[in-house]
């Protein structure tokens, strides 16, 4: 049985300016209904004729967006059936598009408490190889920022920002490019969400600060099963912090 076909609709951040490069238009639009749900898995995506005029662009375009849908894993194309859904198992969620709209449809949190999980797993390793193999120059630099952080615990506003800085130094003294690399997309797609940055306080930034204090003792004591702990229950205990209570 051929698949139902799909109402594609322009999705409100796409609507509101027209982006540089017009197939940027209809994949935001596509990838959020996908992801959203109001484009179901398995339907057929509408013929090109009629992306081209929902869209007001050429039938070219729609054609690059339909290949960069592809790349993003959320669309199959199927000879004499065209463009078809794909679910969300095959999704590229470290595309940022994806992980974008991921973000912002995500209702439960369920997208943002898995996030953290990977950034746990990640970031306690990070810090633990950090420990082991940071420079005396790594260290200096990494207690520098804590400094920082020290300093501003009043000023939450300017905290977030510091404290972002102080993870991925240590993740850089860790020498794991690609680790650091994945961390550093998710958790900058996330940030962009209020639901996942919160309104902390100063006295939510000071207690952050003193889990940023332990950390930072092992790395600067060596202690690599020290530090991953202390990496994991600092990410853990925060994300409580400033998780959103489920709608009542």
């Amino acid at each position: 049985m051929d698949p139902v076909q799909a109402t594609v609709r322009l999705a409100p951040a796409a609507a509101a300016r027209r982006p540089a490069r017009l197939a940027d238009l209809v994949v935001e639009s596509i990838v959020d209904g996908v992801v959203s749900g109001s484009i179901p898995p398995h339907a057929a995506l509408p013929p090109e004729s009629a992306l081209s005029e929902q869209f007001q662009v050429s039938r070219i375009t729609v054609r690059e967006a339909v290949k960069l849908l592809e790349a993003k894993g959320l669309v199959e194309v199927r000879r004499g059936v065209g463009a078809v859904v794909k679910d969300d198992t095959h999704w590229n969620l470290l595309d940022s598009d994806v992980l974008a709209a991921a973000v912002r449809n995500d209702a439960n949190l369920s997208i943002l408490d898995e996030l953290v999980g990977v950034r746990i797993a990640l970031e306690s390793n990070l810090a633990g190889l950090a420990a082991e193999h940071a420079t005396d120059e790594d260290r200096a630099e990494i207690e520098a920022i804590f400094h920082r952080l020290e300093a501003d615990t009043s000023r939450p506003e300017v905290f977030i920002g510091i404290d972002v800085e102080f993870h991925d130094r240590i993740m850089a003294a860790s020498g794991n490019r690609l680790a650091r690399s994945i961390v550093s997309t998710v958790h900058s797609q996330a940030r962009t969400s209020m639901r996942y940055q919160g309104h902390p306080s100063v006295d939510d930034v000071r207690t952050t600060n003193s889990e940023h204090r332990v950390v930072l003792d092992y790395i600067l004591a060596r202690d690599a099963a020290g530090a991953a702990e202390a990496m994991t229950n600092h990410i853990r205990s925060a994300w409580q912090r400033r998780r959103p209570l489920p709608p009542t």
